[in-house]
């Protein structure tokens, strides 16, 4: 047996780093620290490029026969091969749109005409409002009953459960995120949807906030439609929808006369964003580009990246966790590290509201979320509705400097030392 070391299989964070021009911005003389990945990452130059070059050679409409209007159709068509690999889909399955709360709404609206008063439609309490509001709007519309699948405070997931007591005959649509955007919970959505199908119910997935940081297996999922965006996998911003073949064909679509009426592109509405959808398949070949085996699929590569990364993230997930827990008067939210989690974390500081919190940071190169970022019931639930969180989230390119520098400005804050 060969006794010889592995070497790295993913390329090094300073090497990822080099490749994001925004990296560079100071505050003063601190460089400054995207810890506001949740919201939205940074872009590196090659999806910019890839943007650029189409905006300025390629640029045209569809399906016409001169030739800019080919190399879009063909550009398109690639597209829809990238995100299939990303998602571990087919590219027949890929459509896309503004982002994923027009797409959903849309989506949603179609599911609604089929809709009778009394039919129920079962939400959550840990998902961002983008997979909640379409279905209350339907509720409201069609007279469906909405019912929610409530969160657990202690383990800060979904109540062990619940989703059986909720399920009934006249279940038609379960919502659902696979990760939480505030309290970086990942949810066991293959069980959820299984319990779902198997009560006839039409399966939705939220995968904004997974998809950044675990390899996205649709069809292990098995639900009918998931959903997630380019601008938090270090693209622009466009949404991008995985819908079954099947239950797309099924959606009762609004729609222009001449417009597609064939899947995927029943689900696009008017011209597209070209270059976004360029920008996004731009993104996707980005992250496997890290990995060092340039032989292997597309699918590998991004299977070995989300993995490593996912590890390096883990380590920066406890760095924080504990270090926030170490200062007194900060109260942290989530389940801990070691558990099924992003290395999202979300924290109050004892008589400092959230706003407060980012003010004083983003002068020290520290540049972090606040509020509810759409998670609007589970900051209710916290209590925290009118203060909001501060949110740190670490992507490819966070380091643990970057790290100690954060919980160095905290607890600046906290003793009044800055």
């Amino acid at each position: 047996m060969s006794t010889a070391a592995v070497g790295p299989t993913v390329a090094s964070v300073d090497a990822i780093r080099a490749h994001f021009p925004s990296l560079t911005r100071r505050e003063g003389a601190q460089p400054v620290a995207y810890l506001d990945g949740p919201g939205g990452t940074q872009v590196p130059r090659v999806v910019a490029d890839a943007m650029s070059d189409y905006l300025l050679h390629h640029n045209a409409n569809t399906h016409w026969v001169y030739p800019t209007s080919v190399e879009t159709d063909a550009l398109l068509a690639a597209a829809r091969v990238t995100l299939a690999d990303f998602l571990g889909a087919t590219p027949g399955e890929i459509s896309f749109g503004a982002n994923m709360s027009t797409i959903l709404f849309h989506v949603a609206r179609a599911i609604g005409r089929s809709l009778q008063p009394g039919d129920e439609i079962i939400v959550t309490e840990l998902d961002h409002h983008a997979n909640v509001a379409p279905w209350q709007a339907l509720a409201t519309e069609r007279g469906a009953v909405l019912k929610w699948l409530p969160l657990d405070l202690e383990t800060y997931r979904h109540e062990v459960g619940a989703l059986e007591s909720l399920l009934s005959p006249r279940t038609k649509v379960v919502a659902i995120g696979a990760a939480s955007n505030m309290l970086g919970t990942v949810s066991d959505v293959v069980a959820m949807v299984a319990l779902a199908k198997a009560a006839g119910a039409i399966t939705v997935i939220d995968a904004v906030h997974f998809a950044p940081h675990a390899l996205v297996d649709v069809k292990a999922i098995g639900a009918d439609f998931v959903l997630c965006s380019a601008y938090k996998f270090y693209g622009p911003h466009i949404g991008i929808c995985y819908g079954r073949h099947d239950a797309t064909a099924a959606l009762d679509l609004p729609r222009l006369e001449p417009a597609p009426d064939y899947v995927p592109e029943c689900l696009e509405t008017g011209t597209q964003n070209h270059e976004g959808i360029v920008g996004a398949a731009a993104a996707v070949d980005f992250i496997a580009s890290l990995a060092i085996d340039g032989t292997a699929s597309r699918r590998e590569r991004l299977g070995t990246v989300m993995h490593a990364l996912h590890e390096r993230g883990d380590a920066l997930l406890r760095q924080l966790w504990e270090g926030l827990h170490a200062i007194d008067g900060v109260t942290v939210f989530g389940p801990p590290p070691g558990t099924a989690r992003t290395p999202t974390v979300s924290f109050h500081v004892q008589g400092h509201p959230s706003e407060e919190v980012a003010r004083f940071l983003a002068p020290l190169g520290l540049y972090v979320s606040n509020g509810d970022f759409y998670a609007t019931t589970v900051a209710r639930r916290l209590g925290l509705a009118h203060e909001g969180l501060v949110r740190v989230g670490c992507s490819c390119y966070t380091t643990a400097s970057e790290i100690a520098r954060l919980l160095d400005g905290v607890r600046a804050l906290v003793q009044g030392t800055a």
